[in-house]
């Protein structure tokens, strides 16, 4: 088994090798990425907590208790819960042990007194009975989808929706296979554990969660059928793009998915296939980040800075954090991603952030992938010290360009300037086989940028949009302090142009 996670891993390293990013475009100087992390600490205050001493803690999940209580999950089967994670002093942080022999919890949260967990073969109740700190029972609420011990058969699963569902995105066997039943699916589990498939054409989910209007999304890796990496949006009833998995809809009166044709293009087969939802934003290979994780949605009120409402999505490979707007066209949600948090101790798996006290924890490892981060596991909390960073707040599509929204007012005259801006645009091989170089290159042309009364937005008008493609911004702007930029790209994935209206 470990060869073959050995072979496996090395086969995606080679393809993604493969998938080298097109050339930039000319214009507007790349951000420095060693100084865009050395100014982090500006802006917001990463710590690692300190774990249980002696134990591997490989932090799969996170789950928020009452009383400022923390629980983590590993991905040896082990939940832990921490008194203290909160306080500035960690050296005095305590741990009970609460539970064992899970398999690989992949989403955690605590309800009515109980900490349920998503696990790879179903979806478990943890009950202190006896007050003691510790489970004494353990309820199976479903347990209805298949795995059959393949080392990839991952079980992602959200906090309940206001259904009080919980959604689970299952992995493929081996990430190209559906050798169990209802591999490559999302199903909903009700609270009186009756399971609901959902959606259909996953491949390889990182995380999940909601966004502040209670959609579902996750985060899908790059691989068969998935030119990058991407998050998406779980809408009940569609097809997310891998038709692998598709031999599971006879098991229960669910339509036939899609069949895609390989080689072709995510937006002429999504245009085929009313069901095919397409990914809301696209995060580009090796750019934005090679396996994205954990889904959290930034609701704290700006205690976390001025990201209300914005999905905040962990990174495995680059250990880092990325920060998405999304805005709903025709239908369809689409978006922008942005590099945000970096330099994490290990390779992120859950995100979690609470809401009233504006802390952001998470968690990782590096087992059996490799991250930037070096050490084998890490738990870590993230805060905002107050002070608003200079950045593109989000930037949202119009039907002959883009409005782009900043933190600050910016300096009218430079922002005016064409010159200042360069966009070039990409997409990817809608393709059976592993991953996709960017491919149909194009560079659109800004004509004009136009700068509001109160210098916080700024209308492009460009000549060239490309309906399906990643539309990449470069910009030289400063701030009307003088400020440069924390971040200075982002990456819009158009999967439709907004009317004049």
């Amino acid at each position: 088994m470990k060869k073959l996670s050995l072979f496996l891993a090395l086969l995606a390293l080679t393809a993604g090798l493969a998938a080298a990013p097109a050339k930039a475009a000319k214009g507007a100087k790349k951000p420095d990425t060693k100084e865009s992390e050395a100014r982090q600490d500006e802006f917001y205050d990463r710590v690692e907590i300190p774990t249980p001493v002696g134990e591997v803690c490989e932090v799969s999940s996170i789950a928020l208790m009452p009383g400022k209580k923390v629980a983590i999950g590993t991905r040896r089967g082990d939940v832990w819960i921490a008194e203290g994670a909160y306080d500035a002093d960690l050296s005095k942080i305590k741990w009970t042990k609460f539970a064992s022999s899970l398999h690989e919890p992949l989403g955690m949260f605590w309800k009515d007194g109980s900490i349920f967990a998503t696990n790879r073969p179903e979806l478990s109740r943890l009950t202190d009975t006896d007050g003691d700190g510790k489970a004494d029972r353990f309820d199976s609420i479903c347990s209805k989808w298949g795995i059959n011990g393949d080392y990839h058969e991952y079980a992602f699963g959200s906090e309940p929706d206001r259904n009080g569902d919980v959604w689970v995105v299952l992995c493929l066997s081996g990430s190209f296979h559906a050798h169990s039943p209802w591999r490559g699916w999302c199903v909903r589990v009700t609270p009186e554990g009756k399971m609901i498939p959902t959606c259909s054409g996953i491949r390889s989910p990182g995380g999940i969660g909601a966004n502040e209007k209670g959609d579902m999304f996750y985060t899908d890796n790059q691989g068969v059928w998935n030119g990058s990496s991407a998050l998406k949006w779980l809408r009940p009833g569609s097809f997310q793009g891998n038709p692998t998995g598709n031999k599971s809809s006879a098991l229960a009166n669910f339509p036939a998915p899609p069949e895609p044709v390989s080689g072709s293009r995510i937006l002429t087969e999504r245009l085929k296939f009313p069901d095919f939802v397409p990914p809301s934003v696209i995060l580009p290979h090796g750019i934005v980040g090679n396996s994205p994780s954990g889904v959290a949605c930034d609701m704290t009120k700006g205690k976390f800075g001025p990201w209300e409402n914005q999905m905040m999505v962990g990174e495995q490979t680059a250990s880092q954090v990325q920060r998405i707007n999304l805005e709903v066209v025709n239908g369809l949600y689409q978006g922008a991603c942005f590099h945000f948090l970096a330099g994490f101790e290990a390779g992120l798996i859950p995100v979690r952030m609470d809401q009233e006290d504006g802390t952001m924890f998470v968690g990782g490892s590096n087992r059996g992938w490799g991250s930037r981060g070096s050490k084998p596991f890490t738990f870590e909390r993230v805060r905002f010290k107050g002070k608003v960073p200079f950045e593109m707040h989000d930037i949202s599509a119009r039907n002959d360009g883009f409005e782009v929204t900043f933190t600050h007012p910016v300096d009218a005259a430079a922002a005016a300037d064409v010159k200042n801006y360069t966009m070039d645009t990409f997409t990817y091989i809608y393709q059976s086989s592993y991953g996709s170089p960017e491919v149909d290159q194009t560079t659109p042309t800004v004509k004009s940028a136009t700068v509001s009364a109160d210098g916080l937005k700024v209308r492009l008008v460009v000549d060239g949009l490309v309906r399906g493609h990643i539309h990449h911004l470069v910009t030289s702007v400063r701030s009307k302090a003088g400020d440069s930029l924390w971040h200075n790209e982002g990456w819009y994935t158009l999967n439709e142009i907004p009317s004049a209206k």
